[in-house]
């Protein structure tokens, strides 16, 4: 009876170690401590103070409200973060839901070839007609138009399921910036670094995943040279960043808001049919 005692004592102590170790197929335990309810709802409130201070920098109802955007100016581009020396005149006009792109490489004022998006369609307008735009060209369009400011403030703020994060402060372009991270559902996000002290965006940044060779990537838009058109804070210096290598600066020379539109501003076929030929 005295050896059957230790050998049940063993055989216990052997079942509770196979307890407590996890199986090869189990998620290893998280050691980060969730966040209280309390704490989240701290960084949603001071996250949802910084972007409606933002917004009302950006000029509050005129900014919410305008239906429509113009400018006129030029890009540079850039290849691996090095000026190309190539530079294109451009005029965009775009709305909440369509943009058009006119460009020209001369010197003139004349439109050459068009960039028309609207929902998830990408035309490219030259004089051979309309065309699809490569489908990565338009993949990167509606991303950017997806992860914009306008989307952000109009879209994802007003969805319940979107959490809203502040992530304390940062620099951005030597400027002391509040960061704030929205994430949606599908756990994508946006990171909006604010300005301290004008409260103005001063860059956007959101990640994907190339559908093919399965790495993140990194796109970044950064807002400086604020002007104020008709109650509006417009950024007349925009520059984007992939992977943290500069592609492209816009410099705009003349902005407005809710000009008059045709009815076929955003119709590829009648842009088409405008083109010098």
């Amino acid at each position: 009876m005295r050896k059957i005692i230790p050998a049940l004592l063993l055989f216990c102590c052997v079942l509770a170690l196979r307890a407590q170790t996890p199986s090869p197929d189990a998620p290893p335990t998280s050691t980060v401590t969730a966040p209280t309810s309390s704490a989240e709802d701290a960084s949603s409130k001071k996250a949802r103070a910084a972007l409606d201070d933002m917004v009302q920098a950006l000029g509050g109802d005129p900014w919410l409200n305008f239906q429509n955007s113009y400018v006129d100016g030029r890009i540079a581009g850039f290849f691996q973060g090095k000026p190309t020396g190539a530079t294109v005149r451009y005029w965009d006009w775009r709305t909440l839901d369509a943009e058009r792109i006119d460009l020209n490489e001369g010197k003139s004022d004349k439109h050459n070839w068009s960039q028309i998006f609207s929902g998830k369609n990408c035309w490219e307008v030259t004089f051979r007609g309309k065309n699809p735009m490569p489908r990565d060209q338009c993949a990167e369009a509606i991303r950017r138009h997806d992860h914009s400011i306008e989307a952000a403030v109009h879209v994802w703020m007003k969805d319940p399921s979107t959490i809203l994060m502040y992530e304390g402060q940062s620099l951005a372009e030597r400027h002391l910036a509040q960061q704030v991270t929205l994430l949606n559902s599908d756990n994508d996000s946006i990171t909006i670094q604010i300005d301290a002290m004008t409260h103005l965006p001063l860059r956007r940044t959101y990640y994907w995943r190339d559908p093919v060779y399965k790495d993140k990537n990194e796109e970044t838009e950064e807002y400086d040279d604020y002007h104020n058109i008709e109650g509006i804070q417009t950024p007349f210096t925009i520059t984007r960043l992939h992977n943290g290598d500069m592609t492209s600066q816009r410099f705009i020379f003349k902005a407005a808001y809710n000009v008059p539109l045709a009815g076929d501003a955003f119709d590829a076929d009648a842009a088409a049919a405008q083109v010098h030929k």
